[in-house]
């Protein structure tokens, strides 16, 4: 099938899936000939604007594992804001060790329904969200190649194509429920209400934080206040240069400690083309 360009676009708090998602979209245009071009899509501001996507154009479109699946909150601008009129397609989630449970299924299922044709899938470890400890350094030198092996396989099936192909199978189940995290007892960790804190002595008030938060619920004002939907994806915690914002819910750091005691070995990557 011909292809005339390449596009990556992603939802990316913590920019594991960006980089991910622009280093295929970036070596199969390599690979094809064509133009490649990104498109944010993390801030609320971009994710408000329908994108539209040619028969012509191969979109790599990539998403964070939440609880097993794509972020609940985020879902929506991936299923109304993000259409094909026959485009081809590569599905790419991020996971930080534990699992990526259904999430790819998802968004591929997703991807379908929006008018995208899937030719091929791939979940790949980075270092998890909530924990250095989770997936340290990754993605690896290891992973890269990985990586880059996967988009050799998309172009060498691209350009093979004659017809339009049918969806990608991949790992999981689109309409399963989300994963119920746990805390070190077993029980279930119950922090949706939990929101970022604020060491006042460090802030600067810079509002870097309340310009990044992909909710944009952080006050520019007065960044110690949260006034918005939290979604935990501890953007404002690691992009602060005052290292000011941190997480001191009970659950919640139960269940990061459950984590790092239950899933420190290294886990693979998948992929399906």
């Amino acid at each position: 099938m011909n292809v005339t360009s390449v596009c990556g676009v992603s939802f990316s708090p913590t920019d594991n899936t960006r980089k991910v998602t622009n280093r295929i979209a970036q070596t199969l245009a390599g690979l094809l000939h064509v133009p490649c071009r990104e498109i944010a899509w993390t801030l609320p501001q971009e994710r408000a604007a329908v994108q539209h996507f040619a028969p012509a154009e191969l979109v790599v479109v990539g998403a964070p594992t939440y609880a097993g699946k794509l972020p609940n909150k985020i879902l929506p601008d991936y299923q109304n804001n993000l259409k094909a009129d026959g485009a081809l397609a590569v599905g790419v989630v991020t996971f930080g060790n534990r699992s990526f449970d259904n999430s790819l299924a998802e968004l591929c299922c997703t991807l379908e329904a929006n008018g995208f044709h899937t030719v091929a899938g791939g979940a790949f470890v980075g270092t998890h969200a909530f924990s250095d400890a989770l997936a340290t350094g990754r993605p690896n030198d290891a992973d890269w190649r990985e990586i880059d092996a996967f988009a050799e396989k998309i172009a060498a099936k691209v350009q093979s194509l004659t017809q339009i192909p049918a969806p990608i199978a991949v790992s999981g189940d689109a309409s399963a429920p989300y994963y119920v995290p746990k805390e070190t007892d077993g029980q279930p960790a119950k922090f949706l209400k939990a929101k970022p804190q604020t060491h006042r002595d460090r802030c600067t008030g810079c509002g870097l934080c309340a310009r990044l938060c992909p909710m944009g619920s952080i006050e520019l004002g007065d960044p110690t206040q949260v006034t918005g939907i939290c979604i935990k994806c501890q953007r404002c915690v690691r992009s602060c240069p005052a290292q000011a914002k941190y997480f001191d819910d009970p659950a919640f750091l139960s269940h990061v400690q459950m984590l790092e005691q239950n899933f420190s070995r290294g886990a693979e990557n998948y992929m399906a083309v």
